[in-house]
């Protein structure tokens, strides 16, 4: 398995409507055409209005690839881009493995 979590941080509330929005509309594609991507959960972070966390579970680094190659989740982080003010990735491993 290989897991990933991703903060976002937004300039403001319309771009945080915005990238609601837009990861409203992505997601459910990710689930249904990413046999490998075990779990796609984004979270609102507590106290942090204009803050976003993903978190992501993959089967293994090459399920992680393949979800990076198509050409929606290219487009999703396209768009990401332009509402963000910052992105940061934390790779995870599990305790014990």
């Amino acid at each position: 398995m290989f897991a990933i979590a991703v903060r976002f941080d937004l300039p403001d509330e319309a771009s945080a409507r915005a990238f609601d929005e837009l990861v409203e509309r992505t997601v459910p594609g990710i689930l249904a055409e990413e046999p490998g991507t075990l779990t796609y959960v984004p979270h609102r972070v507590e106290g942090e209005p204009l803050a976003r966390l993903f978190y992501e579970e993959y089967a293994d680094r090459a399920a992680h690839a393949a979800h990076e190659a198509r050409p929606a989740t290219a487009e999703f982080l396209r768009r990401v881009g332009e509402l963000i003010t910052s992105a940061r990735a934390e790779l995870l491993t599990p305790l014990g493995g």
